[in-house]
C-alpha cells in the first residue's frame, strides 16, 4: 500500500479527532459564559446532539452533500458504508468521519441561540432537521459540486458552510425564543448576565484554538507537500491578531481590557481565517484576524442594542465575522494560491471574486436563516412553545430538564439543605 496514501489518511484521522475535541471547547465556552444553574444541561445536550448529528449524517447527510444529484442537492450514498481502503486520496470512511465532525460543529454553533431558555425536546427535533435540510444543502452548494462551487466560491474550511450557517440558525432561534428573563429593562436598557466561570471560558477558547488546526490544516486532505503547515501558520497568526485586536478595541472604547471580549476576539480571528487560510499570505492573515477582532466587539454591542439576547455571542463570532472571513478572499486571495476561483481585488483580480463571495454569503445566510426560522416557528406552534416556563427558567435547566444539578455540591449540599 502506498505510503503517501497511508500518511494522508492518518493525518485526516488525527485532524478528525482534533475537530471532535473542539466540542469539549464549546462545552467549556458555553458553560463558562452562562450561569451555573444551566451548566450540566449545556454539557449534556452538546454530547447527545453530537450523537443525533452522527446518526443523521450517516443516514442521509453525507449523501445529500456529496452524493450524485444536481446543483442544489445530492441523492446517493445514503446509509454510508464504504469499506474501501485502497486507492488514491482518502479512504471513504476517513473522509466521511472528517466531514461528520464539521457537521457537528455547525450544529453546536446553531444551538448557541437556544442557550438558557429552550426546551430539551427543541434541541432534539431541530438537530435532526438542521442535519437534513439546512447544513447539507449549503455544504453541497459549496463543497459538494453545487451551484456556488460552479461559480468558484472560495471557502476553504467553512467560514460560510459551518460558521455562517450555524449563526444564521442561531439568529432565528434567538428571535423566536426572545431574551432571557431579566436581560432587558422596559426602557430598552440592557443588564449584564455574567457567565459563571471565565476560567472555563478561557480554557474552552484554548481547546477550540488547538482543535482549529485540525479544522483548517486538515482541510488540505494530505501531507505530501506539507502545505498544511502554511495553513496552520495563517491560522495561528489570525487567531493571535483577533485576540489582540478585540482587546485593544474594547480597551480603547471602554477603558477596560474586558476578558470575555478578548477571548471572543481570538475565536473571531479563527473564524475569519477559516475561509481564506489556504488562499492568502501571512501578512493578510494578520489583517483578517485584526479586523475580525474589531468587528466582533462592535457586533456584540450592536446585537445587544437591538435587544437580541445572544448569551455566547454566536451571532457575532460566527455570523458577522464569518461574513467578513468569506469576503476577505475577494480582497486578499493571491494568484498563486487561488486554486479555486480567481485572485482577490488587491491582487489584480478585480471585483469578480468579491462578487462571488458576496453571492455566497447572501444566498447561504438567507437560506439558513429562512429555513431555520420556518422550522422553529412551526415547532413553536406545534409544541406549545420552544421555551421552558418562567418558573423552569428561573430554576435552571439542570433541574427542570434533567432532574439534577451540574454542580450538585453547590445546590444540594447538607449545609444548604439540611434535609438532603
Amino acid at each position: 500500500m502506498d505510503a503517501t496514501f497511508l500518511m494522508n489518511n492518518l493525518w485526516i484521522v488525527v485532524c478528525t479527532v482534533l475537530v471532535l475535541l473542539m466540542q469539549g471547547g464549546f462545552i467549556l465556552l458555553e458553560a463558562g459564559s452562562t450561569r451555573m444553574k444551566n451548566a450540566g444541561h449545556i454539557a449534556g445536550k452538546t454530547v447527545f446532539t453530537i450523537g443525533i448529528v452522527s446518526l443523521v449524517f450517516w443516514a442521509v447527510g453525507y449523501g445529500l452533500i456529496y452524493g450524485e444529484g444536481n446543483a442544489f442537492i445530492g441523492f446517493s450514498n445514503f446509509f454510508y458504508g464504504d469499506a474501501t481502503t485502497m486507492g488514491e486520496g482518502l479512504a471513504g470512511s476517513v473522509d466521511f468521519m472528517f466531514q461528520l465532525a464539521f457537521a457537528a460543529i455547525a450544529m453546536t454553533i446553531a444551538f448557541g441561540g437556544f442557550a438558557e431558555r429552550a426546551k430539551l425536546v427543541a434541541y432534539v427535533i431541530f438537530a435532526i432537521l438542521f442535519s437534513i435540510v439546512i447544513y447539507p444543502v449549503i455544504a453541497h452548494w459549496i463543497w459538494g459540486g453545487g451551484w456556488l462551487a460552479g461559480h468558484g466560491k472560495q471557502d476553504f474550511a467553512g467560514s460560510t458552510v459551518v460558521h455562517l450557517t450555524g449563526a444564521a440558525a442561531a439568529l432565528a432561534a434567538t428571535m423566536i425564543l426572545k431574551p432571557r428573563i431579566g436581560k432587558y429593562n422596559k426602557d430598552g436598557s440592557s443588564n449584564e448576565i455574567a457567565g459563571h466561570n471565565q476560567v472555563f471560558t478561557a480554557l474552552g477558547v484554548l481547546i477550540l484554538w488547538v482543535g482549529w488546526f485540525g479544522f483548517n490544516a486538515g482541510s488540505t486532505f494530505g501531507v505530501a507537500d506539507a502545505f498544511f503547515g502554511y495553513v496552520a501558520l495563517n491560522t495561528q497568526l489570525a487567531a493571535a491578531a483577533g485576540a489582540i485586536g478585540a482587546m485593544l478595541m474594547v480597551w480603547a472604547v471602554t477603558g477596560k481590557a474586558d476578558v470575555p471580549t478578548t477571548l471572543n476576539g481570538a475565536l473571531a480571528g479563527l473564524v475569519a481565517i477559516t475561509a481564506s487560510c489556504a488562499f492568502v499570505e501571512p501578512w493578510a492573515a494578520v489583517i483578517i484576524g485584526l479586523v475580525g477582532g474589531a468587528f466582533v466587539f462592535f457586533s456584540m454591542r450592536f446585537f445587544d442594542k437591538k435587544r437580541i439576547d445572544d448569551p455566547i455571542f454566536a451571532l457575532s463570532v460566527h455570523g458577522t465575522v464569518g461574513i467578513w472571513g468569506t469576503l476577505s478572499n475577494g480582497l486578499f486571495a493571491t494568484p498563486e494560491l487561488a486554486t479555486v476561483g480567481r485572485p482577490g481585488l488587491f491582487y489584480g483580480g478585480g471585483f469578480e471574486q468579491l462578487g462571488v463571495q458576496i453571492l455566497g454569503v447572501v444566498s447561504s445566510g438567507l437560506y439558513a436563516f429562512v429555513v431555520s426560522y420556518i422550522i422553529l416557528k412551526v415547532m413553536d406552534k406545534a409544541m406549545g412553545g420552544l421555551r421552558v416556563t418562567e418558573e423552569e427558567e428561573i430554576m435552571g435547566l439542570d433541574l427542570s430538564e434533567h432532574g439534577g444539578y451540574g454542580y450538585p455540591e453547590n445546590f444540594n449540599s447538607p449545609e444548604k439543605n439540611p434535609g438532603a
